[in-house]
C-alpha cells in the first residue's frame, strides 16, 4: 500500500484544498457576489454538460485503464492509444453539426418564464463538454503509468480556484457576470491542453494507425461503460436539470450549494481511487485476486475512517453553518444529511465500483447505471413533482437510489468473486460515527450573539469549538479500538515528532 498510500496524501491534500476553495465559493462568493440567479444558470449549464460528456467519452477514459497493462509490447501499447484517442472526435463533430436541434431540445425543457437567460449560452455547454471529455482520456494516459497528482490538481483544485478568481474578478467589476461564464469556459480549454501536453509527456506513442487485434473487445467494453457512464451523469446531475423545469433556476443554486455540502466526505473516496483504479485493473489483469482482495478490505475500511469524521464535522455544524449564509440558502439540513449519508455508504465499498468495471463481470455496469438512473428520476418525479417534497425530495430519491444499489453492487461482487470489504472493524466505527452523531448533532456552544457588520461571528466560534472536540473524541476512539492499523501508524508516525 506503499505507492497507494503516498499518491493518496497528495491526491487528499489537493482534494480537501479545492473542497475548501470551493466551500467559500459555495457559501460565500456564489451567494453574495454572482447572486442566486446567475449561480443557478452556472450550476445549469456545467451540469448538462456532465450529462454530455460521457456520449462524446464514449467510455474511452476508462478503457485505457482496463486494457493499457493487458498490452506487453510497446509497439501494441501505441497501436492501442493512436486508435482510440480519435474516437471522441467522432461523436463530438455529429453532435456540433446538430447542434441547433440540441439548443432547441434544452430549452423546450425549461421553464423558460423564469428561465429565459438559459437560451444565450447553450454553446457553452458543447465546448465543456467536449473539454472534460478529452481531459478525461488524458488524465486516464497518466493513471495507467501511476501518475495522477496532476491530473488530480487539474480535476479538483484547478477549476476552483479559477472560480474563485473569476469571482473576484465580479466583485471589483473587472468582468461582468456574463463574461465570467465565457471566460470560465476557456479556462475549461485550458486544462484539457495542460493535461494533453503531461500525457503526451508521460508517454508519447509512436502513432501508428493500426488498429489493435482485440478491437471488437474493446469497443465491446467502452459501448457498456458508456452507457453506464451516461447514467451515472444523469444520477449526479438530474436533480440540478429538473429544478428549472419546476422553479426558478435560482431554487438550483440553493439546492448545489446544500449538495456540495453533503457531498465533502467523499473527497478521501476519490483521492483513492485516483490510484486504485489502475492498481486494481492491473491486479485483476493478472489474476492476483489476494491483492485485490486486500486493496477491497484496506480501501473500504480506511476510507470508512476518514468520511466518518468529516460526515460529523459537516452535520454536526451544518445549522450553524446556514446562519452565516442569505436566507435563501438556509433550511437545507435534511439535503446534506441524506447526501452524506448515502455518499458515506458509497465510500464504505471502497474500489467495489473498479472491481466490477475492470473484471470479467464489467457488464454488471450497465443494468446498474440504468436501474440508477431510471430510479432517481422516477423517485425525483414522485417526491418533487407529484408529492411536492422540495428538494428534500430529491436529496430523498438520491439516498434511496443509493442504499438500494450499492447493496447490489457489494452483494454481486461477493457472490461472483466471494470478496467482501467489511469486517468487525467496520461495524465497530459505524458505532462510533452513531453515537458521536446523537450527541452532537442536537447540542451546540452555548455562545452569545456576536456580529461584525451584518456578519455573525458566534457560528464561527462554535464551529470552531465543536469541530476541535469531535476531532479529538473521534480520533481517540479510532485510535484506541485499533479500528485501522494504517491511519494508527499514521498516527503514532505524528506524535512522535
Amino acid at each position: 500500500m506503499g505507492i497507494i498510500f503516498k499518491q493518496s496524501f497528495k491526491n487528499s491534500v489537493v482534494i480537501y484544498l479545492g473542497f475548501a476553495i470551493g466551500a467559500i465559493n459555495a457559501v460565500i462568493f456564489y451567494p453574495n457576489f454572482l447572486k442566486e440567479e446567475y449561480h443557478g444558470l452556472v450550476t445549469f449549464l456545467l451540469s448538462t454538460s456532465n450529462l454530455i460528456m460521457p456520449v462524446i467519452a464514449f467510455g474511452i477514459h476508462n478503457t485505457i485503464v482496463k486494457f493499457f497493462s493487458s498490452y506487453t509490447t510497446k509497439q501494441e501499447k501505441d497501436s492501442f492509444l493512436s486508435s482510440i484517442i480519435f474516437f471522441p472526435l467522432l461523436i463530438a463533430i455529429p453532435i456540433g453539426f446538430f447542434w441547433d436541434h440540441f439548443h432547441d431540445f434544452i430549452i423546450s425543457k425549461l421553464n423558460t418564464e423564469n428561465n429565459k437567460r438559459v437560451e444565450d449560452y447553450t454553446l457553452v455547454i458543447y465546448i465543456i463538454s467536449i473539454c472534460c471529455a478529452y481531459f478525461e482520456v488524458f488524465y486516464s494516459w497518466a493513471k495507467v503509468h501511476l501518475k495522477t497528482v496532476l491530473g488530480n490538481v487539474l480535476k479538483e483544485f484547478y477549476n476552483r480556484a479559477v472560480v474563485f478568481i473569476l469571482l473576484l474578478g465580479v466583485l471589483f467589476k473587472i468582468i461582468s457576470k456574463s463574461e465570467f461564464i465565457y471566460t470560465l469556459t476557456f479556462f475549461y480549454v485550458i486544462r484539457t491542453l495542460i493535461m494533453m501536453f503531461y500525457a503526451f509527456k508521460t508517454y508519447l506513442p509512436s502513432f501508428r494507425f493500426k488498429l489493435p487485434g482485440n478491437l471488437k473487445e474493446i469497443l465491446k467494453y467502452s459501448a457498456y461503460v458508456f452507457l453506464a457512464g451516461s447514467a451515472g451523469a444523469i444520477i449526479i446531475d438530474i436533480d440540478k436539470l429538473m429544478i428549472p423545469g419546476k422553479e426558478a433556476i435560482k431554487v438550483a443554486s440553493y439546492y448545489t450549494v446544500a449538495v456540495y455540502i453533503g457531498s465533502f466526505i467523499e473527497a478521501p473516496g476519490r483521492a483513492l481511487a485516483q490510484i486504485l483504479q489502475p492498481l486494481t485493473s492491473k491486479s485483476l489483469n493478472e489474476n492476483d485476486v489476494e491483492e485485490v482482495q486486500n486493496l477491497y478490505k484496506k480501501s473500504s475500511i480506511n476510507l470508512l475512517v476518514i468520511s466518518g469524521l468529516f460526515f460529523l464535522l459537516v452535520n454536526c455544524n451544518i445549522s450553524e453553518l446556514f446562519k452565516m449564509m442569505p436566507e435563501g440558502y438556509s433550511g437545507g439540513e435534511l439535503v446534506v444529511l441524506m447526501i452524506s449519508l448515502a455518499k458515506m455508504y458509497t465510500i464504505s465499498l471502497g474500489n467495489n465500483r473498479d472491481i466490477i468495471n475492470n473484471s470479467k463481470f464489467y457488464r454488471m455496469v450497465l443494468p446498474i447505471g440504468l436501474g440508477m438512473a431510471l430510479s432517481v428520476y422516477l423517485l425525483n418525479r414522485l417526491f418533487y413533482y407529484n408529492m411536492d417534497f422540495g428538494t428534500a425530495g430529491l436529496a430523498f430519491s438520491t439516498l434511496i437510489t443509493y442504499l438500494v444499489f450499492n447493496t447490489i453492487k457489494l452483494k454481486y461482487v461477493d457472490v461472483k468473486l466471494h470478496m467482501n470489504p467489511y469486517t468487525n472493524k467496520t461495524w465497530l466505527i459505524t458505532s462510533v460515527i452513531v453515537v458521536l452523531f446523537g450527541v452532537f448533532y442536537f447540542w451546540n456552544f452555548p455562545t452569545p450573539e456576536i456580529f461584525i457588520g451584518r456578519l455573525p461571528v458566534h457560528p464561527i466560534i462554535n464551529i470552531v469549538l465543536k469541530s476541535i472536540l469531535i476531532s479529538v473524541l473521534y480520533l481517540l476512539l479510532v485510535y484506541k479500538l485499533k479500528i485501522s492499523s494504517q491511519v494508527n501508524n499514521l498516527m503514532n508516525r505524528f506524535m512522535k515528532k
